[in-house]
C-alpha cells in the first residue's frame, strides 16, 4: 500500500466532485429548498504534517483569519481570496482542524456548513427552527432515514456567541447546519 500525501492540488482536483456529493445530498435532505448559504467547507486529515502543510498552501492562496483550539486541538479557518464554487454559491473560508486521535479513513473534503439565520443558543432550538421551515426533516431527525444525525455545541476558548450544530452524515459525507456563519463567531472571539 502507498503513502499518498494529500496536497492542496489533491484537493483540488477533487472538489468537483465532493461539491457534486455535497449538492446531491443536501438537495435529499430538503436543504437545497431553504437556499441555506454555505458559508464553509471543512477538511479532515490525519497527521499534523500534512495539516502543517495544507495550512502553508493556502495560506498562499488566502489569510488565516482564525487559529483556535476547539475540544483540545487546533483548529484554523482560511478565508481564500478566490472563493470555491459550490454550485451557485462561493464559498470563502475553509477549516482545516490538526488531527486528534481519531483516524479518519479517508483524508480530504468532508463536510460543508449551511448557515440557518436564527437566534438559537442550543441544538433543540435549532432543531424546532429547521423543522418549522421544513417540516419533512423531522423523520430525518427521528432516525427514520438511513442518516447519522449529531446535534453539537462547539466551542472555541475564546467565542462568545454560541453556535449549535445540527450535522447529518451519510456514505463519508456530512452537510451541517449551524446558526451563524463562521466569521460571526470568529468576530465574538475578539469582542470584549
Amino acid at each position: 500500500m502507498t503513502d499518498t500525501k494529500l496536497t492542496l492540488d489533491t484537493l483540488m482536483l477533487t472538489w468537483q466532485d465532493f461539491a457534486g456529493r455535497i449538492q446531491a445530498f443536501t438537495a435529499d435532505l430538503g436543504l437545497a429548498e431553504l437556499e441555506l448559504e454555505c458559508d464553509h467547507v471543512a477538511l479532515r486529515v490525519n497527521s499534523a504534517d500534512t495539516a502543517q502543510a495544507l495550512a502553508d498552501a493556502f495560506e498562499a492562496r488566502g489569510e488565516i483569519i482564525s487559529n483556535n483550539i476547539i475540544n483540545g486541538r487546533p483548529i484554523l479557518i482560511i478565508k481564500l481570496h478566490q472563493p470555491l464554487i459550490l454550485g451557485d454559491q462561493s464559498v470563502y473560508c475553509v477549516e482545516l482542524p490538526f488531527p486528534g486521535d481519531k483516524l479518519y479513513p479517508v483524508e480530504g473534503w468532508e463536510h460543508a456548513e449551511l448557515v440557518l439565520t436564527v437566534d438559537a443558543k442550543d441544538c433543540d432550538t435549532l432543531a424546532q427552527a429547521l423543522i418549522s421551515r421544513l417540516p419533512e426533516i423531522q423523520s430525518v431527525l427521528d432516525g427514520k432515514r438511513d442518516i447519522k444525525v449529531k446535534l453539537s455545541s462547539p466551542k472555541g476558548e475564546q467565542e462568545r456567541l454560541p453556535n449549535p450544530t445540527i450535522a447529518f452524515k451519510r456514505d463519508g459525507i456530512c452537510v451541517k447546519v449551524h446558526a451563524h456563519t463562521i466569521e460571526a463567531v470568529i468576530a465574538s472571539e475578539q469582542a470584549e
